[in-house]
């Protein structure tokens, strides 16, 4: 990797720590895109779980919210549904700087994690069955062939971007499948995905107009798909589920849209993220990928830690509904509630080493990546398949993937993710 592009990246850290321990706890506003882009957040988060793990940003560009950062006390807020409430939206809404007022209930429709039950319940339970572990028997063969034609398909020799060619791939094909969606046309998911995540301007979308252009585009087509299948007699792929479960065929269009929203982030921002991610730590971390060079079969703890460590989506958002105490203060009727899975994947005192990369830890699986409670990923289980399968079929094939240099990383306190990430495969196997 270039010396040069690693000084910089090591100044930037040193330079946000300094920074992180000056700075009054009462400015603290963890939510900054700019952070994640340069990786430098961590020791802001280091510092709210060691002084003041459930901490209150009156200002920021989401308007004013409660930061969560300490492991036990995300479970905790993750699994109480009764009393904070995901109705007014999962995430940090944008909105005007200087606006101060709780945020104003969710416009339009929701989607299924945006909901409380019972409408969440028997949403959610429409589209299961497609990520029930039978299905995802089914069609692991078929990801395991993508998978290798993938692979076979790469240059040897010659620098190429692992995020494009590789970790956007598996994943739109994985999820055109999920949608039977026309498969020659699935590259159209990755930009409708790029332009949900990403910020006006750091994107496919330079400003709003095209960035509502762009959705307009996408909930047109998924209309012409849900119109086909719901004339037509039911079928396997999520949207004949949803055009034909009794709970759902009779919803309208702008709530079929939210839920295409959240099925495509959710089927492929994280796991994309999560393959580019492991890439990415065993370069930062050879001693792992000697080890796992050394013992495949290591191959699911290191995907769980992996899941742990790259922390794909940075946090979940969620509403207080009445007035409550929690650690001492006092969060308020419609408070916005920040869990910040990025920092209690990173707490020490949970997680032994937090910051280090293990892939043989005792307990892999014991992260936060997921979530708890009802809302807890429903596609969790397709997400390992795909990075199982992937790292079992390049093992296969390379001794090394090797990292070229810093990837450019995703802008957004949302997504924490990848945009390109260059690397080379030196031979093949």
């Amino acid at each position: 990797m270039a010396e040069g592009n690693v000084d910089v990246l090591a100044d930037k850290r040193a330079a946000a720590r300094k920074a992180a321990y000056e700075q009054p706890l009462e400015t603290f506003n963890p939510a900054r895109a700019a952070f994640f882009r340069d990786d430098i957040m961590w020791p802001y988060f280091e510092r709210l779980r060691n002084e003041a793990p459930v901490h209150f940003t009156p200002v920021s560009n989401y308007g004013p919210y409660w930061s969560v950062t300490k492991y036990n006390d995300i479970m905790e807020i993750d699994s109480n549904h009764q009393m904070f409430s995901s109705a007014g939206g999962i995430g940090l809404p944008a909105r005007p700087l200087t606006e101060t007022a709780p945020p104003p209930p969710m416009r339009g429709a929701a989607n299924f994690i945006s909901m409380d039950p019972p409408k969440h319940d028997v949403q959610r339970k429409t589209v299961s069955p497609a990520l029930a572990p039978s299905a995802l028997a089914q069609m692991a063969p078929t990801i395991r062939e993508r998978a290798g034609a993938i692979l076979d398909s790469l240059p040897i020799g010659e620098p190429f971007d692992w995020v494009d060619l590789v970790s956007k791939e598996l994943t739109t094909m994985t999820l055109a499948t999920l949608f039977d969606f026309p498969f020659d046309e699935r590259r159209k998911l990755t930009h409708w995905s790029d332009t949900m995540t990403t910020a006006t301007g750091f994107g496919p979308a330079a400003t709003a107009e095209e960035r509502r252009a762009t959705m307009d585009q996408c909930f047109d087509y998924f209309t012409e798909l849900w119109n086909q299948r719901v004339n037509a007699e039911p079928r396997g792929d999520l949207i004949s589920m949803l055009a034909h479960g009794a709970d759902t065929r009779n919803m309208d269009m702008d709530e079929f849209h939210a839920n295409v929203t959240l099925l495509i982030i959710g089927g492929n921002d994280t796991t994309r993220n999560t393959i580019s991610g492991s890439v990415y730590a065993l370069n930062k971390n050879p001693d792992q990928y000697d080890k796992l060079r050394a013992n495949p079969g290591l191959i699911p703890s290191m995907v769980s830690e992996t899941i742990r460590w790259q922390t794909p989506l940075a946090h979940m958002a969620r509403t207080a509904v009445q007035d409550t105490e929690f650690r001492g203060k006092l969060i308020k009727k419609g408070d916005r509630v920040v869990m910040w899975y990025v920092s209690g994947n990173r707490d020490e005192s949970v997680i032994e080493r937090p910051n280090d990369y293990v892939i043989d830890r005792p307990r892999p699986r014991q992260h936060l990546s997921f979530g708890f409670g009802i809302h807890r990923c429903v596609g969790n289980r397709l997400a390992e398949l795909q990075l199982t399968i992937i790292w079992e079929e390049i093992m296969k094939r390379f001794p090394e993937i090797r990292l070229l240099e810093e990837p450019k990383r995703s802008y957004s306190v949302f997504v924490k993710g990848y945009e390109e990430m260059k690397v080379l495969l030196p031979s093949r196997l």
